[in-house]
């Protein structure tokens, strides 16, 4: 009975943890990783795991770096279920088959490089038929349902509070007669948060695999957060430009539209064209319609029976290239949101080229960006970046809005655990090494508990966790 870690484990991305009761391997997540080119290629590594071995997989939710990877599980051997709330099957339709065709795209663009230097030609390690083959085997469950994979596992999904869909995860295992119940905190938000509800509290485990993201920072409070966006939108228009905003598709895109449907008048949004150029996200916005049940009551009332449109009269959908390609012909009066959220990808990198050298545009940054990324180049203040060969100066105004995030801050985390009884172990997941101490300190000082940073490829019996350590 052990469980051990196969990413996630001292970096953000790549969410994938093995957990093996008698005869039974369940996974719990199977991300992608995210980052650096060099970091990406990762992906294309076979599973340290014999694929056809595992039993079934859950999953908390739907971002690529928890499960981007599932197609590829599908196609190397894997054929159980893979276990996820129903609205987070529905994005995973979306996502896992966006991913699918970026990986194609990627291959044919490498392999025109390839064939003049005579090189042997890639494949993509999973492509959009291998997503949807995948999305055959997803099984869409409901919060607070206890279902069993096995005699000797069972699992409960609760909500998260993070994105729609989204999952705390509570897993009963036993062997030999022994009980272990281990809670994976999936990325967890925090209370109060505008649209999801507030994380579900767990009260007993014995291991706890606790995120980390932002073990070591503190987001502003709702007031400051709303007060910031204020500003920024008054500051832009009165420098006639643009606002350039990189989002995730799933979240932190639908958190904008509500707020600028809330303060559509406080913010003069009139003044304003807005476009959500991404295919993705509209596909996504579209699901996050379907699902208003899951909603907090404020966001529920809202959203109710009303469209999008007659929320945001001057919003638009931008879907086809040359629909997005328009907007860079337009030097002021637009907020345009794009995808992808860390700018390694996506549209968002075309309105950065056509934007960011502007002294008048302004660029909001409003998600965590990994270690190798554009979008990380820009919070830690390039002055200068490189898209398709061509050096471009920073003269926009780059903005981080950190209360937009949809993670929780390291007081929300140490928090949510603090009503653990009996103090359980806690291993950190998803975090950089930096957060993860922080973190680690932080929980080691205010509950005497036993704190360990997940080690990639390193394993924990279950049976002994009374001393607990990596094998």
């Amino acid at each position: 009975m052990y469980i051990q870690f196969h990413g996630a484990a001292e970096q953000v991305t790549g969410s994938c943890y093995l957990i093996e009761a008698g005869k039974t391997r369940i996974l719990l997540d199977c991300g992608m990783v995210q980052g650096s080119r060099l970091e990406e290629l990762l992906n294309r590594e076979d599973f340290p795991f014999d694929p056809a071995s595992i039993d079934a997989v859950i999953l908390s939710h739907s971002h690529i770096d928890h499960s981007g990877r599932l197609p590829f599980l599908v196609k190397s051997g894997f054929s159980g279920k893979i276990y996820t709330q129903k609205a987070s099957r529905d994005l995973c339709r979306i996502m896992l088959k966006d991913a699918g065709y970026l990986n194609e795209r990627e291959a044919e663009w490498e392999n025109k490089k390839r064939q003049r230097k005579g090189l042997d030609l890639l494949t993509p390690y999973f492509t959009v038929k291998d997503a949807e083959y995948a999305m055959l085997q997803f099984k869409g469950t409901n919060y607070s349902e206890i279902k069993k994979i096995s005699p000797t596992i069972s699992f409960r999904l609760n909500d998260a509070g993070h994105i729609l869909g989204s999952s705390i995860v509570e897993v009963w295992i036993e062997e030999q007669g022994v009980k272990k119940k281990i809670v994976f905190s999936g990325d967890i938000g925090y209370p109060n948060r505008p649209i999801m509800h507030d994380p579900t509290i767990i009260k007993d485990a014995d291991l706890v695999l606790l995120e980390s993201t932002y073990g070591d920072r503190f987001h502003r409070s709702p007031e400051d957060t709303h007060q910031e966006l204020t500003d920024i939108i008054c500051q832009a228009n009165s420098d006639k430009g643009n606002i350039i905003i990189p989002a995730f598709a799933v979240g932190r895109t639908q958190r904008l539209l509500y707020d600028f449907s809330k303060y559509y008048d406080e913010w003069d949004l009139d003044r304003w064209k807005i476009s959500l150029d991404s295919p993705m996200a509209i596909s996504a916005t579209e699901v996050y319609s379907k699902y208003t049940d899951l909603y907090d009551d404020d966001a529920a009332e809202m959203w109710k029976n009303k469209s999008i449109k007659s929320l945001l009269p001057n919003f638009s959908f931008s879907k086809t290239a040359n629909q997005s390609m328009q907007l860079n012909k337009i030097p002021s009066g637009q907020i345009i949101i794009a995808g992808s959220g860390m700018c390694t990808g996506g549209r968002i990198k075309h309105h950065l080229k056509h934007n960011i050298w502007r002294k008048h545009c302004h660029i909001m940054i409003t998600g965590f960006q990994a270690r190798g990324t554009l979008g990380r180049q820009l919070v830690e203040g390039a002055g200068h970046i490189r898209l398709w060969g061509e050096t471009l100066k920073v003269n926009a105004k780059v903005h981080t809005l950190g209360g937009l995030s949809a993670h929780a801050d390291q007081t929300d985390l140490v928090n949510w655990y603090k009503n653990f009884s009996q103090n359980p172990p806690v291993v950190l997941v998803h975090g950089e090494p930096v957060a993860m101490q922080a973190l680690q300190t932080k929980l080691k000082n205010e509950t005497s508990s036993e704190v360990l940073i997940a080690k990639k490829s390193k394993k924990i019996d279950l049976l002994n966790l009374s001393n607990i350590n990596f094998i």
